[in-house]
């Protein structure tokens, strides 16, 4: 992992990102020149790559400190829900990761989606969003659900758009971060930066791999011997210098989808399609039935491989998220590894490599010690919007 000295190193920004901002939002010289001393600086938390940091901050989209507080109170504003009940930060809360302690989230007026919220903390590094990957950018997923009936729940974009040109203060704002009108493309750039900020690292494996030998105890040793060897863990949960994550951030069917009652009787149906010209339009009809949420992965790339598959979340912070998998119905760190050591559960499409671990109980509480000692530092949310 990194040394004491790489922790310490600055990402400061080249100017071509800000040529590439420019022609974007049709910046003058004098602009230019000022926005470019205002980019934002950053230390990267130990364990995590220094050296690639800025590589995922895109050039069409460059953090300034104007724009992430921005952002920022884009996130903790309830008024971005059709009924002012509910923001980002609902279902992202930072005194609990950024997760939100619920199996699945809830929505305005108490609707419950279908999925559990996962954390938002080092989404910067993520290659896709959302349990089934489908979106591909932050500024992508971070409007998404402004539209989704059971999270936040406005119509259309255009809806929120106007109710925020409404509010001078966001109008003031926008026009001088982006020296442009408030738009949806726009909001969701702000929000992205803003969640680019939230890293986390400086956890206790990351100092003890960096050469602190007491920075983990003995239980938590023994968990990590088990996680790169018998548990298997690390087959799916990799990591390494330059991908610190413990993901490999694929998309794997653990057979967790099987818990839906209507999952079995859909698989059937799309083996018998076998990849033949229908299958597109047998997946986007089963989607759309009771339980078609738990077809996973397939849904966006209409692969059959990919039924029942969802995303291999990171395990940093684990121990602060609960519950886990993407339908929330692990309560506790001690019931995934309970599942994991059963082999996960039998379906057409389980993932190859699981089977039954014969994990001790002994070697169980040593594992769920290791993933404890992934908890690294959470970043400060900063001062809350008014609500």
């Amino acid at each position: 992992m990194q040394t004491t000295s790489s922790r310490l190193i600055q990402v400061l920004f080249v100017a071509v990102f800000l040529a590439a901002a420019s022609w974007l939002f049709g910046m003058s010289l004098t602009q230019q020149a000022a926005a470019q001393e205002r980019l934002v600086q950053t230390t990267v938390p130990l364990g995590l790559p220094t050296d690639t940091w800025e590589y995922y901050v895109p050039r069409h989209n460059p953090l300034t400190p104007e724009k992430i507080e921005l952002g920022r109170q884009l996130f903790f504003d309830q008024r971005l829900s059709a009924d002012g009940t509910v923001a980002c930060a609902s279902c992202h809360k930072p005194e609990l990761a950024f997760a939100d302690g619920k199996a699945v989230a809830e929505g305005i007026a108490g609707r419950r989606g279908p999925r559990n919220s996962p954390s938002v903390l080092n989404v910067i590094y993520n290659n896709s969003n959302f349990w089934d990957g489908r979106s591909e950018t932050l500024e992508e997923q971070a409007i998404q659900p402004l539209i989704n009936p059971l999270e936040m729940g406005e119509q259309t974009h255009a809806a929120i758009v106007a109710r925020l040109q409404r509010l001078p203060e966001y109008v003031s704002a926008f026009q001088t971060v982006f020296r442009g009108a408030l738009t949806i493309e726009r909001i969701g750039q702000a929000l992205a930066a803003y969640e680019r900020t939230l890293v986390s690292g400086a956890a206790p494996i990351d100092h003890y791999l960096a050469g602190d030998t007491n920075a983990l105890d003995e239980a938590a040793k023994r968990g990590l011997a088990l996680f790169r060897g018998k548990a298997r863990c690390s087959r799916c949960h990799a990591f390494s210098e330059q991908r610190a994550f413990f993901s490999n951030f694929d998309y794997v069917n653990t057979g967790v989808a099987t818990n839906h009652s209507n999952f079995e009787k859909m698989t059937r149906a799309l083996y018998e399609a076998a990849e033949g010209p229908e299958m597109k339009t047998l997946v986007d009809k089963l989607s759309q039935e009771e339980g078609g949420h738990e077809l996973g992965r397939i849904t966006i790339t209409y692969n059959i491989l990919d039924l029942g598959a969802f995303r291999i979340p990171s395990l940093r912070n684990v121990a602060l998220t609960a519950p886990y998998f993407h339908d929330g119905s692990a309560a506790t760190l001690a019931d995934v590894v309970r599942f994991y050591n059963a082999g996960g559960k039998d379906n057409l499409n389980r993932e190859w490599d699981l089977h039954p671990l014969g994990l001790t109980e002994e070697e169980q509480i040593d594992l769920i010690a290791f993933l404890h000692s992934l908890t690294g530092k959470i970043p400060d949310a900063g001062k809350l919007a008014a609500k």
